[in-house]
Order: C-alpha cells, then structure tokens, then sequence
C-alpha cells in the first residue's frame, strides 16, 4: 500500500465516528495487524486507533487492549515506542498503565541493543523514558499506594537486570580517600540545597556560629550555573549512563572550585544535587547526603554514584531499610556508611498554654500531598462525632497541590466532597498556611498523623512538644516491617485503623485532667527525644566537629 493511500485510509478509518461502532473497531483492529502495511503504516494507525477509541468514549480498557495487541505487530522498536507513549498517556490521565511493566521491558530491550551497537544517545534518551515512567509520580505520590512497596523487587528487576541498568548502577569510586578533618583550623563546611530550606536552617544557624567550622551555604536553584543545570535530567541520564559528555564537563566546571575548598560537603534532599556532585571525582573531599523520604520513590537514587558518598544520613530506621531495598549503590563493598539523625527542630517555642476547648480540637497540620490522606482524619472525625459532636478537625497548611497530576485532583475532589458537609456544620475548619504553628497549634489538643507514609513527621513532634495528645496511624507504606511508626513514636501513640484512633481520642480527652496529663506526658518525651539542644551532638559526631 502506498504511503499516500495509506495516509489517506489512517484519517478516514480511525474518526470517532467511525471506530464509535465496535464491528468497525474490530476491523481496523484486524487491518493495524495485516502484514500488508508497512511497519511504519501500523504503528501510526495504532496511535490513531487509540485515540479515536477515546475520543469516541471507548472504556479505556478496551482502548489499551487495541493499542497493545496491534503493538504485537510491529518491529520491536515501534512496539517500545507504542508502548512507553501509551503509558505516559495513560500516567498523563491520572492512572496507572495496566502494561506499565511491558512497556518498561520492551523499552530497556531498546536500549540495551543501542548501547550495545554503540549508540549511547539513543541507549541514554530509552533510559530517560524509562526512568522517567517508572518513577512519576502518578505511581508513587499522587495515589495511597506504591509498586515500589508492595514488591520492590519484581518493579525494579527489569531495570537492575538490563545492561543500560547496571551499567547506570555500576560505582565508578574515586581516586583517594576523603581527607581527616583538619586539626590546625575550623573545618571547611559546604551546605548544598537544591529545594526546601526547612529541614537546614537549625544546622545552619548552628555551625554558621560555630568556632570550629567556617561554613558555606549554596542554594543552587539560585546559582545562575548549577540552576539550569539541576533542570536537565536527560543530559544528567547520559552523562551517568556514558560518561564524556560536555554535560559532565560543565558539571565538573562549576563544582571543582567548591570541592577544592570544602572539607566537607553536605548535600541536603538525595535529588538532583546529590546525583549532580557525584558525576566527578570529589577527590579528598568528603560527601555527605541526607535523604528524607520522598526520594526513595523517585529516580534520584538511580543517578546518585554512592560509591562517591562516604556518609548517607536518614531521618529514620524505616527509612533507611526501605532505601537498603530499593537502591543498590547503598549496600555492597564500595557503599557509603549510613546513619540515623532526626531532624533538626527547636522545640521550645512550641511550649504554650492551651485553653480547655482545645481538648476536643483534633488538628493535621500538612495536607499540601496526597501522601498526607486527610481523608483518613476526617473517617476519624465522623467516628467521634457520632457519639460527641464537640470534637472538630482544623486542617493546616495550603491544601492539595491539584496542578501535578489528574490522580492528585481526582483525590482532591473527593476530599472537596467530604469538607463541603462538614465545614457547613462547623465540624472541620481550614486554616490556611500561617508563619505561626506555634500559635496554631496551642488551640488543638490532640495532633494527627494520618499519612500513608511518613520518614519522621515533624507536625506531630512540634505538637507533642505543645502538648497535643499524638495520634499516629501506622505508616500503611511500612506497616509489618521491622521499624515503623512504631520505632520513631511511643507504641501508645500509634493507631492502625480509624476506629482504633477513635477510641484513643475518646480514652484520652474523656477527662480534662486526663487529656493534659497525657499531653504533658507527651511534651516531655518530645523535648527530651528530639528537641535539637539534645539531638545536635550527634550531628556535631557525624560530621567529626568538636565541642563548641
């Protein structure tokens, strides 16, 4: 068939209202998969018969099984191309690609024939695809679940066993150690941000006042060369994958002169900074990354060298193990040594007097993820209004974030339709974002965790440190392993079913004298645990700095 006649029958047969009758589908169904069109011929009438079946208002289930079956009959680089597009529409949309493991298979099969025929630029743009459909966020944060928890392993096979894989896995080391801190003058500190701020400022308070460290603070999202260079993940990919590229050589430009003159570099958040640092050879100077929860689920980890890291800091045990599970540049010969630092927070201002209507006052602070699952409180809520309709809920913080994805607003919809019947009756109220969570937070007298997963949840210390009476679900994401929400709180504190955190709130607010033992009881744990007077030693051993 000629490609003009052919061109011609892809437009006229695959209109909605034409492929909207299920005979016609079939029959341009049989003809994607004749062998009388060429390859190029099926593959686009694949695409056009997917697309009018949506159009049309096919159930998108009998769409995908069009696509893919057609894909069967096209040359295997068409059939990757088929199926990664299929996916990243389908992940567009909101869900999870029902042949998402297909198409991450058929897509590393590409690449590792062009890495093997030397062609690095197709094998690294294959890898990119990859990478970036496996780890979106549509599959890890924007739902109440995640492949990479319910079987780690089986997920991430086809990656780690491809050759473009281990070859983005393989440590490349460095050439010396990193150096003994200095004993002749105040050790050289490098703080390196490429996000959230939040988690940094106490440890740059402290050593930016410490005699023995000078210190340096570098934000790269305002640095005019290394900004731009976060920003380019497909250039980041190849220059992992192959090494040599003139991506590699600006990274090594702007990074050289801060290795040359720190001791010791701090990487906060293991995301593009981290993988960025390790693209060279640090030389003598140490690394240290700490990675917070977030990160686990996303492609950093594939594209941090941490054969080059020399310390990796977790914010928790279950972090940790999870990380252990899923990222293999953090165990074997040449991985880095890991420790376990809360998080810097200064718990003292939190200390305010509560009034006793905050006794029936539950609160949530933080409802900006998905992972967050207010939805969980707000079961609670109902539960103990239907015998006590004292109790209320404030939510605080900014809300759902419903710009990064369709699964994120479709979540955000049904949270909508819960909050409409309840803030009418006064039983829920939103505060909004406030500069002051101290103040907030002296007017609730019982503080939630309802997350799906959490790495140390610092809302619930700061309201444990005021007082509130904690109420922590058991994190679903690492539920049944050896540390959880279980290892970071009390075990009293830690519920695993709405009924059950009920039934706590009623236990603990039933009296007042009861509800502000419990919370003193509470405030004593937090300040004496984690309040960062008591926690900043440990991170002074971590980073080898003396008594100040």
């Amino acid at each position: 068939m000629g490609s003009k006649l052919a061109a011609g029958v892809l437009r006229r047969v695959t209109a909605p209202r034409v492929v909207r009758h299920r005979a016609a589908a079939r029959l341009i169904h049989g003809l994607a998969a004749a062998p009388l069109l060429p390859a190029g011929a099926r593959a686009s009438l694949a695409r056009r018969l997917r697309s009018g079946m949506v159009r049309a208002g096919w159930p998108a289930g009998d769409s995908r099984a069009a696509l893919v079956a057609v894909a069967g009959a096209v040359d295997p680089a068409a059939r990757a191309d088929l199926l990664i597009e299929e996916a990243t529409d389908e992940l567009a949309e909101g869900r999870t690609p029902a042949h998402l493991m297909d198409a991450v298979r058929a897509e590393l099969a590409e690449a590792d024939r062009a890495y093997a025929r030397g062609d690095g630029a197709a094998a690294a743009r294959r890898l990119y695809r990859v990478l970036r459909t496996q780890f979106h966020r549509v599959l890890h944060f924007d739902q109440l679940s995640s492949p990479l928890v319910e079987d780690p392993a089986a997920f991430l096979a086809p990656l780690h066993g491809s050759a473009v894989g281990r070859a983005l896995l393989a440590p490349r080391g460095r050439v010396k150690p990193p150096a003994p801190a200095p004993t002749d003058r105040p050790l050289r500190l490098l703080l390196l941000l490429n996000g959230s701020a939040h988690f940094l400022q106490a440890v740059r308070e402290r050593y930016g006042d410490h005699p023995g460290v000078e210190l340096r603070y570098l934000r790269l999202d305002d640095d005019p060369v290394a900004g731009p260079l976060t920003r380019q993940s497909r250039r980041m990919v190849a220059e992992a994958l192959l090494g040599g590229t003139e991506y590699g050589e600006q990274v090594e430009r702007w990074i050289r002169p801060h290795l040359d003159w720190a001791d010791t570099v701090f990487v906060d958040w293991a995301v593009a900074t981290a993988a960025m640092t390790t693209l060279v050879d640090p030389g003598d100077t140490r690394i240290v990354v700490r990675l917070h929860s977030y990160e686990a689920f996303g492609r950093w980890p594939s594209l941090i060298d941490f054969s080059r890291v020399d310390d990796v800091v977790f914010v928790s045990d279950h972090l940790r193990d999870f990380a252990l599970r899923v990222t293999p540049g953090l165990v074997g010969a040449q991985a880095p040594r890991t420790h376990v630092l809360c998080n810097a927070v200064e718990l003292t201002p939190f200390r305010r007097a509560k009034e006793p209507s905050a006794r029936f006052t539950l609160g949530l602070v933080g409802t900006s993820a998905v992972a967050k699952d207010p939805r969980w409180a707000i079961e609670v809520l109902r539960l103990l209004r239907a015998s006590d309709e004292r109790y209320r809920l404030l939510l605080v913080g900014g809300g759902l974030d419903t710009g990064l994805s369709r699964a994120a607003r479709d979540y955000a919809a049904a949270l909508e339709k819960d909050l409409a019947e309840l803030e009418a009756t006064g039983a829920v109220t939103r505060v909004g974002h406030t500069d002051d969570v101290p103040g907030v937070l002296a007017g609730i007298g019982v503080v939630l965790s309802s997350s799906v997963r959490e790495s140390f949840h610092c809302a619930v210390v700061e309201g444990a440190a005021s007082g509130a009476v904690p109420v922590v679900r058991d994190w679903p994401f690492f539920a049944g392993g050896a540390h959880g929400a279980f290892t970071v709180f009390p075990a009293d504190w830690v519920v695993d079913t709405p009924a059950a955190a009920a039934a706590r709130i009623r236990a603990v607010t039933a009296d007042e004298q009861v509800w502000r033992a419990a919370g003193a009881t509470a405030a004593a744990h937090a300040l004496a645990t984690w309040d960062w007077s008591v926690t900043a030693p440990h991170f002074d051993r971590m980073l080898g700095i003396g008594a100040a």
